[in-house]
């Protein structure tokens, strides 16, 4: 049984929740405590979105009762949830782009004067609520869209908590934001615990858990696993009680990396605006090359440069010892070239949707499998075929939407519609944002296998031990440009973060 029943602000008994055959939740039990950080933790698939759509009035069980504050409740919307105390920051933004920043925070309650909506006191509150979370650089006038990723995510956390909830779910509300923002969230939610909040949280990064986390709860397919003590089980216990299988070593061994011939991507000078100012950088066939430093200092647009995204751009691009003009994605990812992109943000502009896995898988390579305007349906079929394998991509289907996915596959649908056009060099954009530890291990021996099979990689990660335990080098970033390059025995975390910061002594300690 979960424990700490006795006391508890929210309980939940039995929740089962099936999609037609598929089980998402199954006698499902669960109990969280006023003035406590609950950490829940499972594989992407474990049923941690289902149950929190569930407490948050977005579906309702098949069966099963929630009990909050001692009184047994059901949420047919997720109004009712949020009118009852329970407010949830997904990790799929619930945010309007078009609209303010004032507007989406407030849009759940909008104050109002003589029946018209109240602008001046709309803007004090999203005031309010930005300064709560450390987010006073966010103007509330901003329209939301025109924000970068990251400060959306504290858009949608000042968002949850003008709601004033008794209890906060939080799906992996760190894991598009900078390493300040990060530090000013930890700060408030350890604030909002004293004050007596109910914190459900669910992380796949374990050392956020160890910082923050009271309580622990494991899901594994559907089911309840255990619940203990936060501090009382190892990292590597706690995995494999998610995957349910011992543990391995996440980070596969780096191969050797020849750097006698022509590299295959090198890069001479490259700027852009001032956002992007003078890089220079080569990665050799079978080289995985990291890049590093503080989130927002250039490396998503170094990416996009590559990939032909961005017009206006100056400076020289080589492949294989030829001088090429990148002109547009097209041409990128054009076997002349042979560059794919793992974007950043899946859902919008890595997938559609609304659309198949099949649909979402071919849709890169169509040029691959198409003559005269015409899809070889045949040779698709044998594509995605062999990709849905390579990957492991679970699924009920390959004519179901996409977007019933879990995170992790969708993610290994974006990675694998690319891997279909047979890129020589593939580009990834913090690829395992907001995935499980299981996934994670795949994607990372996947890294490997393509390196050994002679493709150049450059791996964007926010993530130091991804980059360490991945990378041949890492390039890092600071102000538009790269500063540093670490390999070998420099490659380390405090060398990292050194350079990140751009001190001296990270420079010293390269010599």
């Amino acid at each position: 049984m979960a424990e700490g029943s006795p006391g508890s602000l929210l309980r939940v008994e039995g929740i089962t929740r099936h999609y037609g055959g598929v089980r998402a939740l199954e006698d499902v039990q669960f109990a969280c405590r006023a003035g406590s950080i609950h950490a829940l933790l499972g594989e992407n698939g474990a049923g941690k979105s289902t149950f929190i759509k569930i407490l948050s009035g977005v579906v309702q069980p098949d069966r099963g009762r929630i009990y909050l504050g001692g009184a047994e409740v059901s949420f047919a919307t997720p109004k009712a949830a949020a009118d009852a105390g329970i407010s949830c920051i997904f990790q799929e933004l619930s945010l309007l782009p078009d609209l303010t920043v004032a507007d989406n925070i407030c849009i759940a309650d909008r104050p109002r004067r003589f029946g018209m909506i109240d602008r001046a006191a709309e803007r004090r509150r999203a005031e309010a609520m930005l300064a709560l979370i450390g987010g006073e650089d966010i103007h509330p006038a901003a329209p939301l869209g025109s924000l970068p990723l990251s400060r959306q995510q504290m858009v949608e956390i000042a968002k949850a908590l003008a709601r004033r909830p008794r209890v906060l779910i939080l799906d992996e509300a760190t894991s598009a934001l900078t390493a300040a923002d990060v530090g000013k969230v930890f700060t408030l939610l350890k604030r909002l615990r004293t004050e007596g909040l109910a914190i459900i949280y669910i992380s796949h990064r374990m050392h956020e858990i160890a910082e923050l986390a009271d309580e622990c709860t494991v899901f594994r397919n559907g089911r309840y696993v255990e619940t203990f003590a936060a501090g009382t089980r190892s990292d590597d216990a706690i995995v494999e009680m998610m995957i349910g299988r011992e543990y391995s070593s996440a980070f596969p061994p780096l191969g050797p990396t020849k750097r006698d011939g022509k590299p295959a991507l090198a890069v001479r000078g490259l700027s852009w605006t001032s956002e992007l100012k003078d890089v220079s950088l080569d990665v050799q066939a079978g080289e995985v090359v990291g890049l590093g430093g503080l989130d927002g200092q250039g490396q998503r647009q170094f990416l996009l440069a590559l990939f032909g995204v961005l017009i206006g751009v100056g400076g020289e691009i080589e492949l294989d010892g030829k001088p090429v003009k990148i002109a547009s994605p097209r041409r990128a990812k054009s076997p002349e070239f042979g560059l794919a992109l793992i974007p950043e943000d899946r859902k919008n502009e890595g997938l559609m949707l609304p659309m198949t896995v099949r649909e979402n898988l071919s849709f890169a390579a169509l040029d691959a499998v198409s003559h005269f305007g015409r899809i070889d349906h045949k040779a698709e079929a044998q594509l995605i075929d062999a990709v849905v394998r390579q990957l492991a991509i679970k699924s009920d289907g390959l004519d179901g939407p996409v977007a019933a996915l879990s995170g992790g596959n969708q993610q290994k649908v974006v990675i694998g519609k690319w891997l279909m056009t047979k890129p020589r060099i593939v580009l990834l954009n913090d690829p395992t944002r907001g995935i499980d530890v299981g996934t994670k291990q795949e994607i990372y021996q996947l890294l490997r296998r393509l390196a050994e099979q002679g493709t150049a990689i450059l791996f964007y990660s926010t993530d130091y031990d991804e980059l360490i335990g991945c990378c041949n080098r890492v390039a890092v970033f600071y102000d538009g440009t790269i500063t540093r390059v670490l390999q070998g025995t420099d490659l380390t975390e405090h060398n990292l973060i050194g350079a990140a910061l751009n001190l001296t002594s990270a420079a010293n300690s390269l010599h």
